[in-house]
């Protein structure tokens, strides 16, 4: 399936310090899934990484997100659905460092995702969730070497 440069610069694309991809962590990624379908038209496809599911967002033949489903322990605590917008940065680690002496806090450690990217999840100095996203060399990871489950 062909796809259209997205609306906003894909990781590939985006600069360092600009925001280039969103994910949708849902209590029910069912429900998610039929109210972005219905409300904007999008379509899904089903993908696997580092062990887990996930859902490729499509606006026509443009990828706009990912959404994935909440864990169970998380949403038992009490976790609601939300957005993560990621900003690409050139290194995942250093990012995350330079976000605790900035008065953030790092919630998720640096972690590769399949071959793709090296997130990881922040809350800043005002308490909003952001992720930080280190493009990877195509086939640098094992997508299999991180597997958790």
């Amino acid at each position: 399936m062909p796809h259209a440069r997205p609306t906003v610069p894909s990781p590939d694309e985006a600069r360092p310090g600009a925001f280039c991809w969103l994910d949708l962590a849902a209590i029910d990624a069912d429900v998610a899934r039929r109210f972005y379908a219905q409300a904007f038209g999008w379509t899904f496809v089903e993908a696997r990484a580092n062990g887990g599911r996930f859902t490729r967002c499509f606006a026509g033949d443009t990828e706009v997100a990912t959404l994935y489903q909440l864990p169970r322990a998380q949403v038992e605590s009490g976790a609601p659905s939300h957005w993560t917008p990621y900003v690409k940065v050139e290194s995942a680690d250093a990012a995350a460092r330079l976000a605790a002496r900035a008065g953030g806090r790092l919630l998720v450690a640096p972690f590769d995702l399949a071959d793709t990217a090296r997130i990881a999840l922040l809350q800043d100095a005002a308490g909003a969730l952001v992720g930080v996203w280190e493009c990877l060399p195509r086939g640098a990871v094992d997508a299999g070497a991180n597997d958790a489950a």
